[in-house]
């Protein structure tokens, strides 16, 4: 079976995202390589947890579009079929190889539409298009509003070639769009017929008229206005005065969108969006019953373009926001220690990974002195950016305060306590475990509130290291124990945030303590950062692909003389 053969592309392209509840947004690619995935760092980000984190990518290459599979786990496929890499045509449709998740489609922008606008001609000098009874012309001008839509990014380009369009239908001489502004409309756009710029003051008609002939209609689609009505204020117009042979008045409905593609207009007054009016001066409007189908179509889908308009600000205002957190996270993530000892007495490894973009776990490891280190882990009840500044305004409070003798140990802790109980008033709070560990094996520690961290020595022996206080700021009045340990060479501390153990997997079950247990022992006798690295490789598994509701925080300290 012979194919069509795939030539170079000379327009730039898009992708139409159908999101599963049926919402449709037009992505442009840009910058190339376009990536698509879960995570946050790419072009276009899929929210279903069943997306790999970065999925697909979409590249030029000899002029052509080209999709390629980023190694997913469920797989690309194009027009129903899998694809490890494919050269893209106009209206092939992506899937990401998982049922009721969101589709692409590619589109090269007005590619289509081009080929079809060149079998029609263009308006004379008179600005008409010759055709029998101006069909053709008409049929072009609703042609140039679809052209406009695949083409334009501008919401301003749209509206004023729907008026167009309106005006090459009707054969009226000037075509305003009000909008719908508080108890007011709005100018959008003011134009005559041959497509010059109209100021606000053409529409002689008092714009009280309009919206009291949209509250008053009977209709969706179609309103009586009679521009010489009453008026309470002015009850002195007249159709000479406003100098107009015809009037022609469109609704602009406000819009629903549901399941699907599934689309309702509301009918009440009160939702209208706005009014495309229309008017002449020298002759009557042509309102055919053919000429009233389109207007009536044209109006609906200025309608649509404004309700995307607005579904497309909410979405660029998640995005801004999402672009903020993720900058969050990465200054989040380079207050971590960038380096953890691996030789000497002392070694340790650690990780947090957020299940947001920016987290409330924290974690640091610092050395006191030659013959001291200290360790801290941290995780404030709560999720979010309030939670993740809590966490940050901990880590300064270490890195101002930490000192190296018992006592200094419980007043920080206390101050610590007494500060967050002050100004969180006992709405936030976070479990604290923090250590100290001495080059003799001397091993202190506060566990407020957090895990019980688990100390394993060579030969396999489990203890747990219990909680000896309350999390801070949760009582103003509370107190912080400082307990001891000895260590022997080779033992290792294990301490971890509860998104270890409440990790779940695709099933809805938790990681757990048994198994968190099973991981140490598999990998007791190993370095702490094998330790580290094995207990990891555990989670990760047992996740899956399944989204996490907690940070996921571990980190494991080896004493070694």
């Amino acid at each position: 079976m012979a194919t069509q053969p795939i030539t170079p592309v000379s327009t730039s392209a898009s992708l139409i995202v159908i999101d599963p509840n049926g919402h449709r947004t037009r992505v442009e690619l840009k910058p190339l390589p376009f990536k698509i995935g879960r995570q946050a760092d790419n072009h276009l980000i899929v929210r279903d947890s069943r997306a790999s984190r970065t999925h697909a990518q979409i590249m030029l290459d000899n002029g052509q579009y080209v999709i390629e599979d980023a190694k997913s786990r469920h797989g690309v496929f194009v027009n129903g079929k899998r694809v490890e890499r494919h050269a893209l045509r106009n209206s092939d449709r992506i899937e990401f190889g998982v049922p009721d998740s969101y589709q692409l489609v590619f589109a090269m922008d007005g590619a289509e539409l081009n080929r079809l606008m060149e079998q029609f001609p263009l308006p004379n000098k008179a600005g008409r298009t010759p055709g029998v009874g101006g069909n053709l012309g008409k049929l072009r001008a609703v042609l140039e509003v679809a052209r406009t839509l695949q083409t334009s990014f501008s919401i301003q380009d749209v509206l004023n070639s729907v008026v167009d369009a309106a005006l090459a239908v009707t054969g009226a001489e000037r075509g305003f769009l009000l909008l719908r502004h508080g108890n007011d409309l709005e100018m959008r756009v003011a134009r005559d017929a041959n497509g010059g710029p109209l100021s606000e003051n053409d529409l002689r008609v008092p714009r009280r008229l309009i919206q009291r002939a949209l509250q008053q209609r009977r209709e969706l689609l179609s309103m009586t206005f009679d521009p010489t009505g009453s008026d309470a204020k002015q009850p002195e117009h007249s159709i000479a005065d406003l100098e107009l042979r015809s009037v022609v008045c469109v609704p602009l409905v406000r819009l629903n969108v549901g399941v699907g593609d599934d689309t309702s207009m509301l009918s009440t007054g009160n939702d209208t969006a706005g009014v495309l009016y229309m008017d002449s001066r020298l002759g009557n409007a042509d309102l055919s019953s053919g000429n009233r189908e389109l207007l009536q179509t044209l109006a609906i889908e200025a309608s649509t373009i404004l309700e995307n308009a607005r579904l497309l600000e909410e979405e660029r205002s998640k995005l801004k926001i999402e672009e903020e957190l993720n900058l969050a996270r990465n200054i989040q993530q380079s207050l971590l220690p960038r380096s953890l000892p691996t030789e000497g007495w002392f070694r340790a490894a650690g990780s947090s990974v957020a299940s947001h973009q920016v987290g409330g776990d924290y974690f640091d490891v610092m050395p006191l002195s030659n013959n001291c280190w200290t360790a801290v882990v941290a995780d404030v009840a709560g999720k979010g950016v309030s939670s993740a500044l809590l966490a940050s305004l901990l880590q300064g409070a270490f890195l101002a305060s930490i000192l190296g003798t018992s006592e200094l140990m419980e007043k920080m802790m206390q101050r610590l306590n007494q500060f967050l109980s002050e100004r969180t008033e006992g709405g936030k709070y976070a479990t604290v475990f923090y250590s100290m560990l001495d080059s003799d094996g001397r091993f202190r520690y506060i566990n407020a509130g957090h895990c019980a961290p688990i100390v394993i020595s060579c030969d396999g022996k489990f203890e747990y290291l219990e909680t000896t206080a309350m999390p801070v700021g949760l009582l103003e009045i509370a107190t912080f124990t400082v307990e001891e340990k000895q260590l022997s060479p080779g033992d290792k501390v294990i301490v971890y945030s509860d998104g270890v153990t409440e990790a779940m997997n695709p099933a809805s079950e938790f990681f757990g303590k048994k198994r968190l247990r099973e991981a140490i022992v598999a990998n007791a006798k190993k370095s702490c950062m094998e330790l580290h690295d094995g207990i990891q490789e555990a989670v990760k598994a047992f996740i899956d692909s399944a989204p996490q509701a907690d940070d996921v925080t571990l980190v494991v300290l080896e004493y070694r003389p």
